[in-house]
């Protein structure tokens, strides 16, 4: 066996790439930030489908710590929890999956005890769900503080697990009294009170909060062999939702008083109603602390928690959804009987991610703040998270003598868009990427600096096509979801933009469009309407005759009278501007992607599926599979290699029955794979090579944001 794979092996070549992130600076929703209690400078940070990075203490930039993962694990980059060894600062622990869907995989617990640089994997026999609603409820994982081989975890359907061997083995708790189900959000979190503990044991007194109908609040004092409800917990339970008040988050302060942040929904979305308490954990008595009272035309909850480790009485608490005031963190330093809310006082400085002023003046404070953090070991640095990335702030105490915090983005590093496609033009632009959430962008300096600003005029949250013209590469179009104004041109390489004048009738969303090679016609596919064609910029359309009602509009780049639609394996093909299509080759293409033009010659077309890639060099009238290729999912193509006179050919597949992201240099007869084990990141959805620098290739992902790959001699720098 061991010599078989080694043969198999040694028919793929290899050429090492160094891969870097596309600067944008965050753009995703990160879940939650973990700092170590006992390393200064060791914190984690988990995203809902972006995986999970450590901090770099020099840089202060986040890293990846999660690429290694493959299309075939993808699910495993939604972070639904992280927890750390207190003890040992090398041991970090994942529970991983993005989905509880009937079609995504079950879940895992990674296990590194490197600080993330190598993994082990143990497989659970349930779902888990980092993308999914309640996703910054927590930690659902937690590591003993006495003794490190035991660690808990709470599922969202499956009830309560431990493990007595450091994460390798894991066995269901079944004393815990909430059964496991599919109508709640299962056990949100878990805390270890270590007092009166002794190193070696396990601590005998556990809190656990749980996101389920009945009470809330669970206490074990025989290291979580049995478990009783918390006497007299907040409960509003005639609220009339899952359970009144759920615990959002909760910490144990080290006197033993229990804060905890409730809200009436799991979030990020559908909250109206919260309230903040504290328990006396000696007396049993409760306190309500809620800063603001919620509800009416204020309707929101508190999501985040945390406590000032240096000064006992300083706790701070995030409002979540509270969208007509602007969600804020409020900060108290007497154990909550007074409150200042940050926000108003606050300067945001959105420099290194101008998008997040989200095309207005000024950026806003945030939203959908599901946890914030203070350093363990300097009280004036503060983390909150977002749905769009991290803000922290390196001034924190300045609000106890009533002068303002300053906060700047500190997602560096952190790179959690999903892309929907990437252009590459021949002049102007490094890469334009179109992007879910925060639309896209021109990226100019890849490594550096941000791109400026959201594109705006019109203004949408996820573009679904880009296109620009062959001969006049400033020439962009671009189409997004903004229902019947989903289509934008730019005539400066996507800089600036203006909407098109009208949109085809009946449109229900961007679709796919491509603009001509002499830019004088666009064709549009939009969601739910039959293809049109304009040539008057989209003042006025035409539908296309013969067009198929579905498939991705490619246009020629060399001849501007040529466009292509793909709608499975049939290929339609205009000749007259894309007034009229006609059917030309059916092919036996499984599973078909979209269908790709190179930049610098017509009527050469190339459709990936996963049987294979078929080409066509007649304008898509008959077409000849490579013999090269196993699978193919996305193709694009770059500046050829020296010496070659055809572009390079990248593609996301599979040669030789091996996965990954391969380059041809001779249009497809030999391939080389330049990615590599360590470099799998997850669901790669796009692809596209660079006309202006042979072996540059970007890729966008689902979560991981776009990187950009140079051959290793390059040392992948940007230019």
């Amino acid at each position: 066996m061991i010599a078989s794979l080694i043969a198999l092996a040694s028919l793929v070549a290899s050429q090492p790439y160094n891969w870097q992130n596309v600067v944008i600076v965050g753009g995703g929703f990160v879940s939650g930030v973990i700092p170590h209690p006992k390393e200064k400078d060791l914190v984690y940070a988990r995203t809902d489908i972006g995986g999970v990075y450590r901090l770099d203490k020099k840089t202060r930039h986040w890293v990846p710590i999660e690429d290694f993962l493959t299309r075939a694990d993808w699910n495993l980059y939604g972070g639904e929890s992280v927890a750390l060894d207190p003890n040992d600062p090398n041991r970090v622990y994942i529970a991983a999956g993005t989905y509880t869907n009937s079609w995504a995989g079950n879940g895992a617990i990674l296990r590194s005890q490197n600080r993330g640089e190598t993994w082990s994997i143990t497989d659970l026999p349930f779902k888990n769900g980092g993308n999914e609603d309640g996703r910054s409820i927590g930690e659902r994982l937690d590591v003993d503080p006495n003794d490190g081989n035991v660690l808990f975890f709470g599922s969202r359907h499956n009830g309560l697990w431990r493990s007595g061997d450091a994460g390798v083995h894991w066995s269901q708790v079944s004393s815990f009294p909430i059964a496991p189900s599919q109508a709640g959000f299962g056990v949100g979190w878990i805390l270890f009170d270590p007092r009166g503990g002794h190193a070696g044991l396990p601590t005998q007194t556990i809190y656990a909060g749980a996101i389920e109908k009945g009470p809330t609040l669970w206490k074990s004092i025989d290291a979580g062999q049995t478990w009783a409800p918390v006497p007299d917990q907040p409960a509003a339970a005639s609220r009339g939702n899952l359970a009144g008040l759920l615990p959002h988050h909760a910490r144990l302060a080290a006197d033993g008083t229990l804060y905890v942040a409730y809200c009436d929904g799991v979030g990020p979305n559908n909250v109206s109603h919260g309230e903040v308490w504290k328990l006396n954990t000696a007396t049993g008595a409760w306190t309500e602390i809620t800063p603001e009272k919620t509800g009416g035309d204020n309707p929101f909850g508190y999501g985040g928690l945390c406590l000032d480790r240096a000064h006992p009485g300083t706790v701070m608490t995030s409002t979540l959804d509270r969208w007509r005031l602007v969600d804020t963190v409020f900060r108290s330093v007497d154990g909550g009987a007074h409150w200042i809310s940050l926000k108003d006082q606050a300067v945001r400085d959105s420099t290194l991610a101008p998008f997040l002023t989200w095309a207005d003046p000024t950026a806003k404070f945030g939203h959908w703040i599901g946890d914030v953090e203070i350093d363990p070991f300097d009280s004036d640095r503060a983390w909150y998270v977002t749905g769009a990335g991290i803000w922290t702030t390196e001034d924190l105490t300045n609000a106890d003598r009533g002068t303002p915090t300053h906060w700047v983005p500190g997602a560096q590093g952190l790179e959690e868009t999903a892309a929907t496609d990437l252009i590459s033009p021949t002049s102007g632009a490094q890469v334009i990427s179109a992007l879910l959430d925060v639309a896209g962008f021109r990226h100019d300096d890849l490594l550096h600096a941000a791109p400026g600003g959201m594109w705006k005029n019109p203004i949408w949250s996820s573009t679904t096509s880009l296109d620009y013209a062959g001969q006049r590469p400033n020439l962009v179009v671009r189409f997004g979801n903004n229902g019947a104004q989903s289509g934008a041109i730019s005539h400066d390489g996507a800089a600036s933009w203006s909407p098109l004048a009208s949109s085809p009738s009946g449109i229900q969303g961007g679709g796919s469009g491509a603009i001509a090679a002499d830019g004088t016609a666009i064709v549009w596919s939009p969601y739910g309407a039959l293809p049109s064609v304009s040539t008057d910029g989209g003042t006025t359309w035409t539908a296309c005759v013969g067009a198929p009602k579905s498939g991705r509009v490619v246009s020629d780049k060399k001849d501007p009278k040529a466009f292509y639609i793909a709608d499975g394996g049939t290929v339609y093909a205009s000749h007259d501007g894309g007034f009229t299509f006609a059917a030309g080759a059916t092919v036996p293409v499984q599973n078909p992607g979209p269908l790709v033009a190179p930049f610098d010659r017509s009527g050469d077309l190339w459709l990936p599926g996963s049987d294979g890639i078929y080409r066509s060099t007649d304008g898509g009238q008959t077409f000849s599979k490579l013999n090269s290729v196993n699978s193919a999912e996305r193709i694009g193509f770059g500046q050829a290699a020296p010496g070659s006179d055809y572009p390079a050919v990248y593609i996301i597949g599979g040669v030789h029955d091996e996965m990954g992201v391969f380059r041809s240099t001779d249009g497809g007869v030999s391939w080389v794979r330049i990615n590599d084990d360590r470099h799998g990141f997850g669901l790669m959805n796009e692809i596209t090579g660079d006309p202006k620098k042979f072996g540059r290739v970007y890729l966008g992902t689902n979560g991981r944001g776009i990187l950009y790959g140079d051959p290793a001699e390059g040392q992948g720098k940007a230019n």
